[in-house]
């Protein structure tokens, strides 16, 4: 549990597609402005959490809470507005990079064109701001699916290895807009297999291990002295299961 003021509150959540158990998380909470971290191996069910916070799916069991009122499914606008989420694999629209970065400001009703372009500058895409955003790399496509999220300065930020496959340089830039987030108030889950990114920008680090939650703890607690057997293993980079 966490001692700040609660964004989200998770109860008894169990989660399957079809007769395959994928999350079962008997109480979790994320505070507000906080930036909570979460590693585990792949097909851990971490990707699927997130779908869960940003409401994309019901829990098959138990209850989420956002904002201290039930998440209702579907949700409605003004509260989906409020979490905006980059996908490990995001998709563009088929239009400019500038476009694809204005699109959620202008679903809101709001026309700043200008706003792209200090994103797109700090990321290290301003000459690809008038490229077609479906023709980019992978990395290129991760940093404008970044800035779409960052530009509407949502209350949550669900990051899905937003820094995955990118070199050092733009390592850092993403991560330079992920503080600038942070120091904003954004509470922020950022989902990662790379544990010293989580140490470096998370609050507390959450270990998901075939659906359950292993441990969980303030960040430098959880890297210097785990309490769990199995944290201790994922750290060392041993097989675990």
């Amino acid at each position: 549990m966490t001692r700040e003021p609660l964004i989200y509150e998770l109860l008894r959540v169990c989660h399957r597609y079809g007769t395959r158990p994928v999350l079962n998380i008997p109480r979790l909470s994320v505070g507000r402005g906080e930036t909570l971290g979460v590693v585990g191996p792949s097909g851990a069910g971490k990707s699927t959490l997130l779908r869960l916070l940003q409401g994309l799916e019901r829990p098959s069991e138990g209850a989420i809470a956002f904002d201290g009122a039930p998440m209702p499914h579907p949700m409605p606008l003004p509260r989906t507005r409020r979490i905006t989420t980059v996908f490990q694999r995001p998709l563009m629209l088929d239009r400019t990079v500038r476009e694809n970065v204005l699109f959620g400001l202008r679903m809101r009703g709001r026309k700043d064109r200008g706003a792209a372009e200090p994103l797109l500058e700090r990321l290290g895409l301003s000459h690809l701001a008038d490229a077609q955003a479906r023709r980019l790399s992978g990395g290129e496509v991760q940093r404008v699916a970044l800035a779409r999220a960052i530009v509407v300065e949502p209350d949550v930020l669900l990051l899905d290895e937003p820094a995955a496959n990118l070199d050092p340089a733009n390592v850092a830039r993403v991560e330079a807009l992920i503080r600038d987030a942070q120091a904003r108030g954004t509470t922020i889950v950022l989902v990662t297999h790379n544990t010293h990114e989580a140490r470096r920008l998370a609050h507390r680090t959450l270990l998901l291990m075939e659906g359950a939650v292993v441990e969980t703890g303030p960040t430098s607690a959880f890297f210097e002295s785990p309490t769990e057997a199995r944290t201790r293993a994922f750290l060392a980079g041993e097989l675990v299961y």
